[in-house]
């Protein structure tokens, strides 16, 4: 018969897996921030950086498009790199995004930037424990949230020619929404990758899941902050 010792060591195992799984998730999405925010503070106080990407539209439309390229390339090929490539891609695109948001640093008093992120920090936590503990699957929210965040991309498209303020405010609203119920939806999905990996998984394929997840909620950490900006941030005009 196994001694309860026998019994309990998989378990502490596999939980020791997870925690690390998880643990390496966070770390990677703060390091993707933490780049994000450094860079952006530093082209915002650098007038010649920030007049050649905001007055050159070649330059800002040729980093948006770099930026959605990374993101889709890791997505769709993490499981075809090398965990050092899956790693380097992720970090030149957290350095890309810093060139592009900031742009926030010179459109809202840093203030307002400073009050929204901690903002952000709360919700966004509060979220992810909520992804991360409940027991209630989160696939069918996950989904209305997916459609809402498509609702978002035509609406935002389609205000680019009415430019109504009301309009921008509310899906601003809606965006934020959408993005609590991702951050828990996409938590739970993380998690759940950690449990199901298997005991034998080798650490370059723990790296790149632990990159895929660590960009999945660097995207819902960045899209909540930049809605709720848009909802408490305090002009510079």
């Amino acid at each position: 018969m196994q001694t309860l010792r026998e019994k309990v060591q998989p378990q502490v195992r596999q939980q020791t897996m997870v925690n690390a799984f998880v643990q390496s998730v966070y770390n990677w999405m703060a390091i993707g921030l933490a780049l994000t925010g450094f860079v952006a503070y530093a082209v915002a106080n650098t007038p010649a950086m920030w007049q050649l990407i905001f007055g050159n539209r070649l330059v800002f439309f040729g980093l948006i498009i770099a930026e959605l390229a990374l993101v889709f390339t890791i997505s769709a090929r993490v499981a075809k790199m090398r965990a050092s490539t899956a790693t380097s891609l992720f970090v030149i695109y957290s350095a890309l995004n810093g060139l592009t948001l900031s742009a926030i640093f010179l459109a809202y008093t840093m203030s307002s930037v400073a009050a929204t992120f901690f903002i952000c920090a709360g919700t966004f936590g509060a979220c992810s424990v909520y992804g991360m503990v409940t027991k209630k699957d989160l696939t069918s929210v996950g989904n209305f949230m997916f459609m809402g965040l498509i609702g978002i991309i035509i609406a935002s498209v389609v205000n680019l020619f009415l430019r109504s303020s009301a309009m921008s405010m509310i899906i601003s609203y809606i965006g934020v929404v959408v993005f609590v119920g991702l951050t828990a939806y996409d938590t739970q999905k993380i998690r759940q990758m950690a449990v199901t990996q298997p005991a034998d998984l080798d650490a370059g394929t723990a790296r790149k899941g632990a990159i895929l997840g660590a960009l999945t909620l660097y995207l819902d950490f960045i899209n909540l902050f930049l809605f709720l900006l848009r909802i408490f941030g305090g002009s510079r005009d």
